[in-house]
């Protein structure tokens, strides 16, 4: 027979409302009381109804993040670091991935936020803000997480990288680099849109020969990485490369170093988690850290404060990420 609120109250020798205030937190109980009532029921085994206590609360203590892409180091790290700091504020996190597609983005906010969550972190890959904002129910707590859209309705947590990108090509070309190619992400995205900005106007302040052709944009698929690191290699001769994501990195490092070329080209990629990383194939290169655990613990912190303060002007938190050159990771 299951244990219900009434048993603890009875052993706890106190009332149900008692037992029901300790749990949720809801009124002053004393130390001596509470104690009688977690001892009852660590006892009996008692297990709190959850969908009991949200209908009461008009809380489900739970949280939404929409990812593109779960598989990729970035929003894996990201989603455990959400989920740490949400399950010490005792939230739990429910995880949709979008794999890219703007049709399944819709789908899992119309779901999300049909009553299933109480607040929605989303790493949009949607290109238009109208379609988006349409499909977020008035009032619904949101925070954009790493991508962000032209219009600034929501509170968002993201990462500059326009100030590392542009002192990396800097760097490239004081030391002797002339033809610097570019391997971006998909264009559509306000994080690949900055990456490129920075990009260009570096290009253009050390003097250098501007050319489209030297920008290549792939959909974040690993073939999709060779093929750009083909154009770039063969077609357009460049004697540098940035990659601006991190599995697009790794992919395109590891083939260079593998097939030799990595010996002829001055390399930089990004690098999605810990600093501390060590992969071989990076061994040259200059690196730009993504702070994926400050990402993370921010996203944790805003939509939080969104469900806290629904009505609170949106909030724009800008984390920066870190360029080391290769000399300064001996």
């Amino acid at each position: 027979m299951k244990v219900t609120i009434s048993d603890v109250a009875r052993l706890a020798g106190v009332s149900t409302a008692t037992v029901s205030h300790t749990i949720n937190g809801t009124r002053y109980v004393s130390t001596e009381t509470k104690d009688k009532v977690y001892h009852a029921i660590a006892e009996l085994g008692y297990t709190p109804d959850a969908s009991a206590r949200s209908f009461r609360t008009g809380k489900k203590k739970t949280i939404g993040f929409i990812v593109p892409d779960i598989s990729n180091k970035f929003f894996s790290t990201m989603i455990e670091t959400v989920e740490d700091y949400l399950s010490a504020k005792g939230y739990h996190l429910i995880i949709a991935n979008t794999k890219e597609n703007p049709q399944r983005e819709e789908t899992n906010i119309r779901l999300l936020t049909a009553g299933l969550v109480d607040g929605l972190l989303v790493a949009s890959t949607m290109d238009d803000f109208a379609r988006f904002d349409e499909l977020i129910p008035a009032g619904f707590p949101v925070v954009l997480v790493d991508r962000t859209f032209p219009v600034q309705k929501y509170a968002s947590v993201t990462v500059s990288n326009f100030q590392p990108i542009y002192r990396a090509v800097c760097r490239l070309a004081g030391k002797g680099c002339r033809r610097i190619g570019l391997i971006a992400g998909l264009d559509r995205l306000s994080s690949t849109q900055e990456r490129v900005l920075a990009y260009r106007e570096a290009i253009a302040d050390c003097g250098l020969e501007a050319s489209e052709r030297l920008i290549r944009y792939n959909d974040l698929k690993e073939d999709c990485a060779l093929r750009c690191l083909d154009h770039l290699l063969m077609n357009e001769a460049c004697d540098a490369l940035l990659v601006c994501q991190g599995v697009m990195a790794t992919v395109a490092f590891s083939y260079l170093h593998i097939t030799g070329k990595a010996k002829e080209l001055e390399l930089v990629g990004f690098v999605d988690y810990d600093a501390g990383f060590n992969d071989p194939y990076y061994v040259g290169a200059d690196r730009i850290i993504q702070p994926v655990g400050a990402l993370g613990e921010a996203a944790g912190e805003q939509i939080l404060r969104r469900i806290e303060e629904p009505d609170a002007p949106a909030f724009e938190k800008v984390l920066t990420s870190e360029y080391k050159p290769f000399q300064s990771n001996l």
